[in-house]
């Protein structure tokens, strides 16, 4: 399935977290925090303002970013779990 987001819509997937503490102890899956970093798959357009001009997006496809813990909706697209949120959920785009 291809989803193409609207506005200032973004599309991200999670990123995989680490499974053992720097002391070699491994985390159980009840223990573990939701991530709160991503990989944008998908960015709308960007939002239009009073006059109707379209703001464009910082955030583009394949940008590593952070968020807040509760940020966006979390869906399933083909089996795998995704978060869609408003660029304004955004914090950073981290560069590696």
């Amino acid at each position: 399935m291809k989803l193409r987001p609207l506005n200032d819509y973004v599309l991200v997937s999670h990123v995989k977290m680490e499974e053992k503490t720097s002391g070699g102890i491994i985390i159980p899956d009840t223990a573990k925090e939701k991530p709160q970093e991503g990989k944008v798959v998908a960015a709308g357009p960007g939002k239009k303002d009073r006059d109707g001009r379209r703001i464009e997006m910082e955030v583009k496809e394949g940008d590593r970013i952070m968020f807040g813990r509760y940020a966006g909706t979390e869906i399933k697209i083909d089996g795998k779990d995704h978060i869609i949120m408003r660029e304004d959920e955004i914090f950073c785009i981290i560069d590696k």
